[in-house]
């Protein structure tokens, strides 16, 4: 063992200072070890993570720093952290460890809101600036380490999580997720066999790749082993049964009997105390006076220093010291420079537990007397208060203030709950400690801050504040018509409190919308934008202005562009203002509805980028769920997957609900055009099932269109129409105003003509093409044609229909959507063969079939297949072909296989393929065997 790894070692056994150390990890523990190992070979590819769970003394720790030396060696850097129970109320304490000595080029190259984020949990600026949350320090976190990780290996090692602070906690769970490279998370945590494993919280993005391992006892030749190394000498077998039944394997315990074992007994057996508790008081409990006001001292912080004690005590450094001599000769603690540290923290644990009530509220009195970190100052006055003291009180308000300041609402959140805890239940204290739960993502311990207690509020603004808090948290939860009641009785509360009024009725807004109350929704956001205007408060008018331009859109208005402009002006970056009220986004959103494909895509991919390094997640599922939406106008069906399943990975980890239908809808979207019917039909089904558990009925419209469009690709029409029936039952006037409310309208229009039922379909074609010329949307003049051209053809009237096709097309130049255009070219080229002009029709399909093609529209690209050989016009000759599509067409026509014709011209079997599917297109064959039948036109000219 080189001499660094035995210091590190050594600084956490039980013997004193000149005791020989053997850890535990070498005497039985092979199997923890290989889970160590395991973990050093997946890290090295991909986040990957152990967590070691045992109870007090079994020797997790001596593993854990085991694993972090043998990490060092493999190559890893290690970031680590011990946490400590003195500390756990120390906002971002553990994160703060982690981040300490990264290099200030790693951290300069973080966004700004993330560099901010930093700053402030490694306390290097104070509250100035945008307001930062656990949300987007853990991006930070994440992007921190993952850029790391491009450079070497890096492991995060943590020990004893189970007294991480909040805000850490909350933090590191939210980077976990987000993880990437090669990264190693080794964890250790105490739980005693019945109890829940201690780093449940711990989710890396692939699942099974967080391994958790629980320490047990050592056998009976182990601990044989163990003491001897330890003491030089063996026991009689007698006493290592008796030492191994008492300690029940647990090496602690086991070496502390050894060490107290009374060699004197007549009969050669050892008189052992009973428990562990007993143990260590029988260890510690002759320190007293002075030395014992010391250890207590020591064991009341997270961090105890000779010079923290001698203030604490009001003695000088050096009396400390000479008087601490003596629990260090005995193995209690060690002085490492300025540090006094426990050799265990059981050690400290049981004399801080035998002090009593008052001497412990004694010494805390002493320390928040010295203490300069408001939060600790504030915990010691809260250990060291019987009552609820009013400077109590307010020390914990303040440190409560400090936390938000930092970002650390989960801590904030504790710290209110400490001051009701000892006294200070106020409702004004409830709602502050509510309202930090809620940052945080605990809504149900929100809801239970208020809940019980809620008829207490005084009518009023005190009372809309709870109910408006109790409907954002049932928001949240995505239990909608939960939120409903709740909010409108928040509205009604807050009339004397404009700036209340304005954040509950925005609010009261999105619930009527997601259960589908468009009317009542689209009426509170525009009495939203009355209130905040007569307010005169910037932000929540922008805020309103944008929800009102959104629902406004959504239900198929015209796009107010005055609103968007004044709400864009004053938008002021928030983590805490939803997507469908920020006005950047709602711009991107409504940009994309109108046509502007790319413009929209644009402000979009910014968007999303934002919410990433916010690390909002709520905005992130709501911004790329239009994104994947626009992907999909664009004929990006791949990229549009990938985006919704990053939104169901993403909902699934946050438990399902909203997430997750908003992914599954999109992917269900994307897959109908890449033809993978029972995907669709699986992401239909529990797309609509999600929206009926939160309540969101308006969810239930895109799945519907999705699997109406399905149908419509296979040729099902009135299966078709029975889907979309529910949509266009629902339909107002309004609804065929642009894109978003109007997808499913040109479905069902071919559908309804397909059956016949013309006198169905002309009333959404004129109203396509009335909202098209009013608005000047291309895609809504270009799908009013279409349709149009369709009615004509059903009613016989050819050349009509053709030059309305040809209208359609030129709307199309307008647009980005390759689908759309091909879409007309089929119908177009339908009505030329029907005309009789067979090859301009051909040419016309074959347009439409390439794009289908490539595209990878398979459905769609097979039913032009189809159109073409009705054409029966003159096929492509070869003089199309490259030369390298000839010779290979040359060869395959043969009936030479790809890897034969690969061979034969030195080609990879790729190239092959590639050429050949070019060939087929071309000449407008299907399989080889029409390719051979052409064998002829295949000679050279």
């Amino acid at each position: 063992m080189n001499a660094r790894r035995f210091v590190l070692l050594r600084a956490f056994t039980f013997a004193s200072c000149n005791d020989g150390v053997v850890p535990v990890a070498t005497v039985s523990r092979s199997g923890e070890r290989q889970a160590v190992d395991d973990l050093l070979g997946a890290a090295a590819v991909s986040p990957s993570a152990l967590v070691i769970a045992g109870e007090p003394g079994i020797g997790k720790t001596t593993l854990w720093l085991d694993g972090v030396e043998r990490a060092r060696e493999h190559g890893f850097r290690v970031l680590s952290t011990r946490a400590d129970e003195a500390e756990s109320v120390l906002a971002y304490a553990a994160v703060a460890d982690l981040l300490q000595d990264v290099e200030p080029e790693v951290l300069a190259g973080l966004p700004e809101l993330q560099r901010v984020a930093v700053d402030r949990v490694l306390l290097r600026t104070g509250t100035e600036g945008p307001p930062t949350d656990q949300r987007v320090t853990g991006s930070a976190m994440a992007a921190v380490v993952t850029a790391m990780a491009a450079r070497q290996p890096i492991l995060l090692a943590i020990d004893d999580v189970q007294w991480l602070d909040v805000s850490s906690r909350a933090a590191l769970a939210f980077a976990a997720r987000r993880l990437t490279g090669r990264v190693g998370l080794l964890l250790t945590g105490r739980a005693h066999a019945t109890e829940p494993d201690p780093a449940e919280w711990l989710h890396l993005q692939t699942p099974g790749a967080v391994g958790r391992v629980r320490v047990g006892p050592l056998s009976l030749r182990a601990l044989h082993t163990m003491i001897l190394d330890r003491f030089g000498k063996a026991f009689p077998r007698p006493t290592m049964v008796r030492i191994a039944e008492v300690s029940g394997g647990n090496p602690f315990y086991a070496l502390e009997l050894a060490r107290g074992v009374d060699g004197r007994s007549p009969t050669g057996e050892a008189v052992l105390p009973s428990t562990l508790t007993e143990l260590v008081r029988l260890r510690t409990q002759h320190f007293d006076g002075q030395v014992g006001d010391m250890l207590l001292a020591a064991c009341s912080v997270g961090d105890a220093t000779v010079d923290l004690i001698a203030e604490a005590t009001e003695l000088t450094a050096e009396r400390v010291v000479e008087l601490l001599e003596g629990p260090e000769r005995e193995g209690i603690i060690r002085i490492d420079g300025n540090r006094v540290v426990f050799a265990h923290p059981l050690l400290a644990r049981g004399i801080y537990t035998h002090a009593g009530p008052a001497r412990r509220r004694r010494m805390h009195r002493a320390l928040a007397a010295v203490e300069k970190r408001p939060e600790l100052k504030a915990r010691h006055m809260a250990l060291g208060a019987a009552s609820a003291e009013p400077a109590t009180l307010h020390a914990l308000d303040d440190a409560a203030n400090a936390a938000v300041g930092r970002g650390a609402a989960a801590a904030a959140a504790d710290l209110y709950e400490l001051a009701i805890g000892l006294g200070g239940d106020t409702p004004n204290r409830r709602l502050r400690a509510a309202e930090q739960h809620l940052r945080a993502g605990e809504t149900r311990r929100a809801r239970r801050m208020i809940e019980p207690v809620l008829d207490g509020f005084a009518p009023g603004s005190e009372r809309a504040a709870a109910l408006n808090l109790l409907g954002a948290a049932r928001m949240a939860e995505h239990d909608y018509p939960g939120a409903l009641p709740l909010l409108v009785d928040a509205v009604s509360h807050a009339v004397d409190d404009p700036g209340l009024l304005v954040e509950a009725t925005l609010l009261l807004s999105r619930a009527y919308s997601m259960t589908g109350h468009q009317e009542e929704a689209l009426r509170e956001a525009r009495s939203a934008v009355r209130h905040a205007d007569r307010l005169g408060d910037g932000k929540l008018l922008s805020q309103a202005l944008s929800l009102t331009v959104m629902l406004d859109c959504a239900r198929g208005l015209r796009r107010d562009r005055s609103a968007l402009r004044q709400a864009l002006a004053l938008e002021v970056p928030d983590p805490d203002v939803a997507a469908p009220c920020r006005a950047s986004v709602v711009d991107a959103v409504t940009t994309s509805w109108t046509g502007r494909l790319e413009e929209g895509l644009a402000g979009l991919v910014a968007a999303r980028r934002r919410c990433v390094e916010r690390g909002s997640d709520a905005d992130l599922v709501f911004v790329a769920g239009h994104l994947a939406m626009v992907y999909t106008w664009m004929g990006r069906y791949s990229v549009a997957s990938d985006v919704a399943q990053d939104v169901i990975r993403r909902g699934e980890q946050l438990g399902g609900g909203y997430p997750v239908v908003v992914g599954r809808t999109q992917r269900a979207v994307a897959s109908a055009y890449l033809g993978r019917e029972r995907v669709v039909r699986d992401d239909v089904r529990v797309a609509i099932a999600g929206a009926h558990q939160c309540g969101a009925p308006f969810l239930t419209i895109r799945p519907l269109i999705a699997l109406g469009f399905l149908e419509v690709s296979l040729g099902n029409y009135e299966t078709a129409l029975n889907v979309l029936q529910p949509l266009l039952a629902a339909r107002g006037d309004g609804g065929t105003r642009d894109i978003f409310p109007a997808s499913f309208v040109p479905d069902a229009v071919e559908a309804l003509i397909a059956l016949g039922r013309l006198h169905e379909a002309v009333p959404l074609v004129e109203a396509l093409e009335l909202h098209g010329r009013e608005l000047d949307r291309p895609w809504l003049l270009a799908c009013g044609a279409r349709g149009r051209s369709m009615v004509q053809a059903a009613a016989g009237e050819l050349a009509d229909a053709e030059e309305t096709m040809r209208r359609a097309l030129a709307q199309h130049d307008r647009l980005t959507m390759p689908f759309e255009r091909a879409r007309s070219q089929l119908f177009l080229g339908q009505v030329l063969r029907r005309q009789r002009k067979k090859n301009v029709a051909a040419t016309m399909l074959r347009e439409s079939f390439d794009t289908f093609q490539d595209l990878g529209v398979p459905l769609w690209a097979k039913r032009v297949g189809v159109e073409l050989e009705r054409t029966d016009a003159p096929r492509g000759s070869h003089s199309e072909l490259t030369p390298s599509e000839l010779r290979v067409a040359r060869l395959a026509a043969t009936g030479k296989t790809n890897k034969d014709i690969a061979t034969a011209l030195f080609i990879s079997p790729k190239t092959v393929e590639h050429n050949l599917s070019s060939v087929y297109r071309k000449l407008a064959v299907r399989t080889r065997a029409e390719l051979a039948s052409r064998a002829g036109d295949l000679v050279e000219d």
